[in-house]
């Protein structure tokens, strides 16, 4: 789980009359993934495609072009087929005459829609002033202007205009038309002049006549019969794309193989009798490629296991490996490959844990050499989120919110995301029922522990009300004790990666932090110089009595120094090997205080939800001696001075909506449903975002870098197509 599938990179040389043979077997076990030639071998060179490709990818352009104006999904296709060649030929050219056809009627008409509805919003301004157009223009001395404008801003300025002698507007809904009668030695566009710097945007008076609003009448109804032939066209598409998708798709799937096989001579070594390919498999399968091969082509070709790679990097490159042989062609002799490539990552989880690649691959994938910190994530994220949420109704509705993000939908992510929200709402639940919670209230304690098993009370608290207040400090001790847990799992495996340069670059680089992180914490247990505050060490700490009895007072002092000591000589191995990361020696300490944002939004959470309770139902305290205790008022609420199972109420927190009337119920429910439907989002967005962030950044920086290189084989998952 924390490495990917051993891969092994092998080549297969033989004669060029076999290579179309080999390549049909390789492509159909869909397991080699192949290598690119570098042309660095004298006498070889890169391969040519297989006669016919060019045609192939012609067609497949033109399939993919159908489909695009079809708008043709995967859910569109029928029964996978048989395509033939002659049905590529026949059918193809037919689909694509009548879609071609079809489309350009299509985009014609929607151009000559485009048209008149521009036509109709120029001439509807016109309609609403309600004078005909053959009145707007043809005159020797009178100038009209037709826009939209300000009325008694125009008035105005004709009015202060000099060179205008009359005037006339007429308006309607924003729309002004002038009729000006300009002075004898006016200008021939004094209307304009006189417009200038006036709230008025002209239109263009269109040369015709008659009533405006027969033109929009005559315009509409020629809109109504372009979007009824407009209809009619797409409507034939769609009657196309319905009978035509199985067979596009199918034919796209068929081109797809052949383009794929006759371009693979492009990744080959070649010469005029004979090739060289190679790539990488998992290596448990290296004899199901010898096996294919042999049945296909018999003794004609060799297949021989260059390397097997092994999981530590040298130099900066791809390990040493177990040789299968001198199978290489070298000038010299010796061995030699195709492409001096990395091995391609699969990962190698489990099925739970697959939906947390997801996670990871967010930020990168793998390389060949690292670690897969998939698994830790599968352990720690939903603890560290189910930790933060912790309610039995909360976690139900997310793995709820899961389980149909997992079935309803066919992409890999959705699927992934639903995985994960399924694992973070068990753990959410499974908390809740630890605190006795379902939706903020308390009555799970009571039926699960109280009255199902006989206990005083659930087994661990949240610690939001003061009779259990020592749980709020308690969860952020435990908070930093849960960053120190897997900080030291990161920098463990920096240092088991860092130990193939050697074991003192593996302490330089990984093992000063460990040594810093543990030294600089023990003294902080210690106490040493009344460093550490009261909840970490001495007869206050809150593992010394209630809610935790460990009877833990903190480490010895001399433990305490010894820490100080190893801190010390962590940060000399640290600048002993790299001086620039002294400047964030201090990581040790913020990043594990990083990690009490868990109490933290425990806390935050915990608030949320009873203040939503509270509006609702109401809250009053009881006197339970040493500490106070609060209490929702579900089924009535008492008075100040009433005895509630042997406790005094001393103080009503708030009276509850349940409890004022059937207005106040109404508002209550409304408050109650959105309120926690507010919870249950921002436990997404805060404890999911919050835990993903130490995932990210506090885990994933000690060891992690990605940029791994996907597997990819050469072949292809047939969906809608079948060779029988």
């Amino acid at each position: 789980m924390l490495r990917p599938e051993q891969m092994s990179k092998v080549s297969v040389t033989g004669s060029r009359m076999v290579m179309d043979d080999v390549i049909e077997a390789i492509h159909d076990l869909n397991l080699v993934h192949l290598s690119n030639y570098d042309d660095s071998w004298e006498g070889f060179e890169p391969g040519n495609p297989i006669e016919g490709a060019n045609e192939a990818s012609d067609k497949l352009v033109t399939v993919r072009s159908i489909e695009s104006i079809l708008d043709v999904e995967d859910e569109d296709a029928g029964r996978s087929r048989i395509v033939t060649d002659d049905a590529l030929e026949e059918e193809l050219a037919d689909i694509r005459t009548r879609v071609n056809e079809l489309d350009d009627r299509r985009s014609d008409l929607e151009g000559e829609l485009r048209e008149v509805e521009e036509r109709i919003d120029t001439m509807e301004p016109f309609a609403d002033l309600g004078i005909d157009l053959d009145l707007l223009s043809g005159y020797d001395s009178l100038q009209v202007a037709v826009g939209e404008g300000d009325a008694d801003d125009v008035r105005e300025h004709l009015a202060d205009h000099d060179d205008v002698r009359e005037f006339e507007l007429f308006t309607d809904d924003g729309t002004v038309a002038v009729f000006a009668y300009p002075t004898e030695d006016a200008d021939a566009d004094v209307l304009d002049e006189a417009l200038v710097g006036v709230d008025f945007a002209a239109y263009e008076i269109p040369d015709a006549s008659g009533t405006p609003e027969d033109h929009v009448d005559e315009l509409r109804h020629e809109r109504q019969q372009l979007e009824s032939k407009l209809h009619d066209a797409e409507n034939e598409l769609e009657d196309i794309k319905l009978d035509a998708a199985d067979f596009l798709l199918a034919a796209e799937e068929k081109l797809s193989i052949e383009v794929q096989k006759a371009e693979a001579p492009l990744q080959f070594a070649t010469t005029d009798n004979a090739f060289v390919a190679e790539g990488w498999i998992p290596t448990e399968r290296y004899g199901d490629l010898e096996r294919a091969l042999t049945d296909a082509v018999d003794d004609h070709v060799d297949v021989e296991e260059l390397e097997r790679a092994d999981y530590e990097e040298h130099g900066g490159h791809h390990a040493p490996v177990e040789q299968a042989g001198d199978t290489g062609v070298a000038a010299d002799g010796g061995t030699a490959t195709i492409d001096d490539d990395k091995p391609p990552v699969v990962q190698d989880n489990p099925g739970p844990v697959k939906p947390f690649e997801l996670l990871v691959e967010t930020i990168n994938r793998p390389k060949y050499f690292e670690f897969d910190p998939t698994v830790i994530l599968f352990l720690t994220f939903p603890l560290f989120f189910g930790f933060m949420i912790g309610d039995l109704g909360y976690g139900l509705l997310y793995m709820g919110l899961g389980y149909w993000l997992y079935s309803s939908f066919d992409s890999a992510a959705f699927k992934s995301l639903g995985g994960i929200a399924v694992w973070a709402g068990a753990f959410t639940a499974l908390f809740g029922v630890l605190y006795g919670e379902i939706f903020g209230l308390h009555v799970l304690g009571d039926v699960v522990w109280v009255d199902g098993l006989g206990m005083k009370g659930p087994p661990i608290h949240k610690g939001l009300q003061p009779a259990f207040g020592d749980y709020a400090t308690a969860w952020l001790v435990l908070s930093l004790l849960a960053g120190i847990v897997h900080l030291t799992i990161g920098w463990t495996f920096d240092f088991i990666e860092n130990l193939s340069h050697g074991f003192v670059d593996a302490m330089q680089e990984s093992g000063s932090w460990l040594m810093m992180m543990f030294g600089l914490w023990a003294w902080i247990f210690a106490g040493a110089n009344g460093s550490a505050p009261g909840i970490l060490v001495g007869s206050e700490s809150v593992f010394n009595g209630h809610p935790f009895p460990f009877g833990f007072t903190g480490v010895p002092e001399v433990a305490g120094l010894a820490g100080l000591a190893a801190f010390a000589l962590g940060l000399v191995l640290l600048l002993s090997g790299d001086p620039v990361e002294g400047v964030e020696f201090l990581n040790v300490l913020v990043n594990v205080l990083s990690y009490t944002r868990l109490g933290a939004v425990l806390l935050a959470k915990a608030g949320m939800a009873f203040v939503v309770n509270l509006l609702f139902f109401g809250v009053y305290v009881t006197d339970e001696g040493s500490h106070a205790e609060w209490h929702f008022a579900i089924d009535h609420m008492p008075h100040v001075g009433d005895m509630v199972h042997g406790h005094e109420v001393t103080e009503i927190m708030f009276p509850g909506m349940i409890h004022s009337g059937a207005a106040g119920v109404l508002v209550g429910l409304l408050i109650l449903v959105l309120g926690h439907a507010l919870v249950l989002a921002l436990g997404v967005t805060s404890a999911g975002l919050q835990a993903v962030r130490l995932e990210y950044v506090e885990f994933f920086s000690k060891f992690y870098e990605g940029g791994g290189e996907k597997y990819d084989p050469f072949g292809y998952e047939r969906t809608y197509t079948t060779q029988d």
